[in-house]
């Protein structure tokens, strides 16, 4: 949340729940709304960090809002950000470690983890299936993230065939 939240503040100053409706409208119902609470937390520790600074802006008839602006170590940040590729293929799957461990040890049978996981992978295609159906056409951000949650579930379905096949 840190990082999205410095990006939408390099476009410009904004108060928390602008910044919540700023993330939902922007990737709709593709991704979860956040937490306005997770929100204000985030930007407290970007505070503390010295990557936003608040500013108390006064409202006739209103409590002071804070709005927050990116500093120049937040951008330092966010342009690192932007730099790096992000984290690849999962080595170190839970998933896999339970498939090996568990039929060794006699805690489960291992068509039963690979069944039940992939039934869990299908339910999710599912939800992210009817998902799009919801969505609207000319909503890009949205459709390009589901799509892609798609595909990454369909590599898992088909690494659980695979592994099926090559695990005794």
């Amino acid at each position: 949340m840190r990082l999205p939240l410095l990006a939408l503040l390099a476009k410009e100053p904004a108060h928390g729940y602008e910044l919540k409706q700023s993330l939902e409208q922007i990737f709709g119902d593709a991704y979860p709304s956040p937490n306005i609470g997770q929100i204000y937390v985030t930007l407290g520790r970007l505070e503390k960090d010295g990557l936003v600074r608040a500013v108390d802006v006064e409202q006739s008839n209103r409590p002071n809002k804070k709005v927050y602006y990116l500093t120049a170590p937040g951008r330092e940040a966010l342009d690192t950000w932007a730099d790096e590729p992000a984290d690849g293929p999962r080595i170190r799957d839970e998933f896999f470690m339970k498939l090996v461990l568990a039929p060794m040890t006699g805690l489960a049978d291992r068509m039963v983890l690979i069944n039940r996981q992939r039934r869990h992978y299908l339910g999710l295609m599912r939800d992210l299936h009817d998902l799009a159906e919801r969505t609207a056409q000319d909503d890009r951000v949205a459709l390009l993230l589901i799509e892609g949650a798609m595909l990454h579930l369909q590599a898992d379905l088909d690494w659980l065939e695979r592994c099926q096949e090559e695990l005794p």
